[in-house]
């Protein structure tokens, strides 16, 4: 049923929230988990100095995540493709969903309500409403 199972990434509490419910997918299905980080430099694209400086360090931070998600897979005996992209964080998933051919998407949500969700808008939620495929969402733990 579950052969590729991506699992977007911020490096963030309700992001690794979602890697505990793929792996175990994953393994049930004997699946191939693909760990995605998508750099979304738009909102540092009007820094005259030091964007770049920002985009080499969300890179670096994209592929420690990544590479947690492989660990973590590796540790589980399941088979992990790990991709760092620029972009739109919700295009550039439902992209890699559409050239990889995915059965299942698995990630966080932040659990933002009312303003918040309106002014800084919902990566999932956009990817729950534009995806071909199951998506399961995870909600970060309490704190």
């Amino acid at each position: 049923m579950y052969d590729r199972i991506l699992i977007p990434t911020d490096g963030s509490p309700a992001a690794e929230a979602a890697i505990e419910h793929a792996i175990d997918i994953a393994t049930k299905y004997d699946a191939t988990v693909h760990a995605l980080f998508v750099v979304d430099g738009a909102a540092y694209s009007t820094l005259e100095a030091g964007a770049e400086i920002v985009m080499e360090a969300l890179e670096t931070e994209g592929e420690r995540a990544v590479e947690r998600i492989g660990e973590i897979a590796a540790d589980a005996g399941i088979d992990c493709e790990k991709s760092v992209v620029s972009g739109t964080a919700y295009r550039s998933i439902r992209e890699y969903i559409e050239d990889h051919d995915m059965d299942l998407v698995v990630m966080g949500t932040h659990g933002r309500q009312g303003i918040d969700r309106y002014l800084l808008g919902s990566v999932t939620e956009r990817v729950v409403r534009t995806s071909d495929v199951p998506v399961l969402t995870v909600r970060k733990p309490a704190e």
